[in-house]
């Protein structure tokens, strides 16, 4: 039997990649070795940057009306605040807050969204063998519930089975990276008390950290860090609230526990994500420290940056080689994400009290000034993912201006089905009582954006661009208004080419309009993201 993907692995992010194949006509063959859905999950935070994200196919707001509003993340010291990075004051983001959501919920959700798109997921079928693994036609090996097998030839086989990834194991690609000399204890928990509700809290201490997040009606998930467990026996609700009652902030009183579990920490990321036609995203890619709640997001996004691609190339839109571009700006985010856990993670453990002294007075100072705000709250939100992740430095970001450069995201909305190709349009929409520009979901967008002042050949500019985006991009006119897309793209009219997810490739100066060709066919064969404006080239 033939297929065109087969996906090997049906948690959040395998069903999230099945759904975006789904939705642009591309036959998903979707298996899990599983027969059931695991009773207990470790993620529980969607980021704003993931709600922009999966609006297009329709998930955004179901999983906000199941979930609990978070808006922000909170540092302590010994019970004392030492900073709060906002999500709610974050101005570029029509999802300025995070939700808090069981994976197992967030599971259900993207699954039933892959049934109202023709989806299954076959369960009790695991990968045994793989054959012809970096040619242009796998062939997975299948074995089903009963232990009868079936060969299967496909275009594109991708592996999101998570951290012991039996496609990455065939594909021979290593897993590398690093183990912290730390386990974390969680559990889920009604908790009556002073913490509050509103935020995730990060709670330091010289014994060591505790994390609480908040999934509405009164449950909490609650991660500890612990010495390495002598055996597999669940931590007692005893155990942690002696610890709440140690690093928590003032008095809190757990109540039964709705699971527990202890495990260690990893970090590490596969040495290649792309093995020939054989793929990797989520945990079967990357693995990091919870700290942050970074883990999930990261893997969603390796879906959503993966399916345009590929849903690009099966229908003949973009050429093979722009699935190189998954390959290594996926593993520089990961690498990127995984640093900031580490770090998290580190902050958590500092025993002496000099060390404690100099955290503390670092995160008071970054908070006092606005630095916490600025620099961390966009790299807990991922909005601020770029590629490559090393273009700019966060921390003088911080201090910049907020001009939107190649490879980072744009303040826009990618949406289905937005405007046809060839023709100019100006597609909004309304999030929140704001207005959104939005963009098509599977196709390269030229932003035409007027500036200020409108010059007085723009028509003419207009028209010129839809003659030479071609059949394949679709050209947006957006109107000047004060707001996250002028702080974006500044006051002077230019034309910006939008990848399908959102992050620009490059902009232009209107004067240049007959070089757009030139970038559309640079931009679908995934060359790197160019920075062009009054024909001058910029780092």
């Amino acid at each position: 039997m033939d297929e065109q993907v087969v996906i090997v692995g049906a948690g959040p992010v395998g069903t999230l990649l099945a759904c975006e194949l789904l939705q642009q006509g591309i036959a998903v063959r979707l298996i899990d070795a599983s027969r059931e859905h695991s009773a207990h999950s470790r993620a529980t935070i969607i980021w704003p940057r993931l709600l922009e994200l999966l609006r297009h196919n329709d998930l955004t707001d179901r999983l906000a009306d199941n979930g609990h509003p978070i808006d922000g993340v909170t540092y302590l010291s010994q019970g004392r605040p030492l900073g709060t990075a906002w999500m709610n004051r974050l101005r570029d983001t029509p999802y300025p807050f995070a939700v808090a959501i069981s994976q197992h919920e967030t599971e259900r959700i993207i699954e039933d969204r892959l049934g109202e798109l023709g989806g299954k997921i076959e369960r009790g079928v695991r990968l045994s063998d793989l054959r012809n693994a970096t040619g242009p036609r796998p062939v997975a090996v299948l074995q089903g519930p009963d232990g009868t097998t079936e060969e299967v030839e496909t275009s594109w086989l991708v592996g999101a089975d998570g951290a012991h990834s039996s496609v990455r194991k065939l594909v021979g690609s290593s897993f590398e990276g690093a183990q912290f000399d730390v386990s974390f204890a969680i559990t889920d928990a009604e908790i009556v008390g002073d913490a509050p509700q509103n935020v995730v809290s990060y709670c330091y201490a010289p014994q060591g950290s505790l994390a609480l997040g908040p999934l509405g009606s009164g449950v909490c998930r609650v991660a500890v860090s612990v010495p390495h467990p002598e055996d597999d026996t669940p931590p007692s609700r005893e155990f942690f609230q002696a610890i709440v009652d140690e690093r928590g902030p003032g008095r809190n009183v757990l109540g039964e526990l709705r699971f527990s579990a202890t495990f260690r920490v990893h970090a590490r990321t596969a040495s290649r994500f792309r093995s020939g036609h054989c793929l990797l995203v989520g945990d079967a890619a990357h693995i990091m420290s919870p700290a942050a709640a970074q883990g999930m997001n990261t893997g969603l996004q390796d879906a959503i940056n993966l399916a345009w691609r590929l849903g690009g190339v099966l229908n003949g839109r973009l050429p093979e080689s722009v699935i190189d571009g998954y390959d290594t700006e996926r593993r520089d985010a990961a690498h990127a994400v995984a640093k900031i856990t580490a770090l998290q993670t580190e902050w958590g453990l500092l025993r002496k009290a000099p060390q404690i002294a100099v955290r503390d007075v670092a995160l008071r100072a970054a908070s006092a000034g606005g630095l916490l705000q600025r620099a961390l709250g966009p790299l807990v939100a991922q909005t601020g993912v770029r590629y490559p992740s090393a273009a700019r430095n966060v921390l003088l970001d911080a201090f910049s201006g907020k001009r939107v450069r190649p490879g980072e995201r744009l303040p826009v909305l990618p949406m289905p089905g937005t405007a046809a190709a060839g023709e100019a349009s100006e597609p909004e929409v309304r999030v929140a009582g704001r207005t959104w520009t939005a963009i098509k979901a599977d196709e390269f967008t030229v932003l035409c954006w007027p500036g200020r002042r409108l010059r007085p050949d723009w028509e003419e500019v207009i028209r010129r661009a839809c003659q030479l985006a071609g059949p394949d991009a679709v050209v947006i006119e957006a109107r000047y208004a004060e707001g996250p897309l002028s702080d974006a793209l500044g006051n002077d009219a230019i034309l910006a080419v939008v990848r399908p997810d959102g992050y620009l490739h490059a902009t232009m100066s209107t004067s240049h309009v007959e070089a757009l060709g030139a970038t559309l066919t640079a931009a679908r064969s995934g060359h790197s993201p160019a920075w062009k404006r009054r024909g001058k080239s910029r780092a």
